[in-house]
């Protein structure tokens, strides 16, 4: 075993979670419902892109999410870039608990949520497990290395998807998924080497919400 860095330069993935919505503020199931930021979430966004604009991002990928979308358009337009839209980085899909609380999902069907938070394969009714989500986020991960190679990319997307790009990089269960906490609006850097492992630099980095 080779304790030396890679010989490639990576491609950085610069992950950023969408400013604060309604429904984060509530703690509530934030899936494919189009909610917009609050005006909290606006100026997270805007101190996020403040904070990029001296990162050398190269590109500007983002959920297609309106949440999403706005947020990256702070940093996009700071930094002179277009926003590509990447359905593969869009939040879970949460079906019937859309927009509820965990207590009121699980009030409404105990068994359900339970079988979710045991097993990744489990959905909720309608929706889509995190084992799926998995899958999904893997290969657009994989599509955009092959578009992006060597570059630093900007990607904005949501819990789950950021939370299983972490996952995946250092080869931990599913599981894990569990063990995170993401702020809105935060950054988290995950380093991808063609010849090599991925290396994650940073987790809900939000120094600058705190400036």
């Amino acid at each position: 075993m080779s304790w030396g860095a890679p010989d490639s330069e990576p491609t950085r993935l610069v992950l950023l979670r969408h400013g604060q919505t309604p429904l984060s503020v509530e703690r509530r199931f934030a899936g494919r419902g189009d909610v917009p930021l609050t005006e909290e979430g606006h100026a997270q966004a805007e101190a996020a892109a403040r904070r990029l604009s001296g990162w050398g991002i190269d590109a500007v990928v983002s959920s297609p999410l309106s949440r999403a979308r706005h947020t990256a358009g702070y940093a996009a337009e700071l930094l002179g870039l277009p926003v590509e839209t990447d359905e593969g980085f869009v939040e879970t899909d949460f079906g019937a608990w859309e927009g509820l609380t965990f207590a009121e999902a699980h009030e409404r069907d105990p068994e359900g949520v339970d079988r979710w938070l045991a097993d990744p394969e489990a959905s909720p009714p309608g929706g889509e497990s995190f084992a799926e989500v998995a899958r999904r986020v893997g290969a657009a991960r994989d599509a955009l290395l092959e578009r992006h190679r060597g570059r630093r990319v900007l990607v904005v997307s949501h819990v789950t998807p950021i939370k299983v790009t972490v996952q995946q990089a250092v080869l931990a269960p599913i599981t894990a998924l569990y063990r995170m906490h993401l702020d809105t609006a935060c950054l988290t850097e995950v380093d991808c080497y063609a010849d090599g492992p991925q290396v994650v630099r940073s987790l809900n980095d939000t120094a600058h919400l705190d400036q």
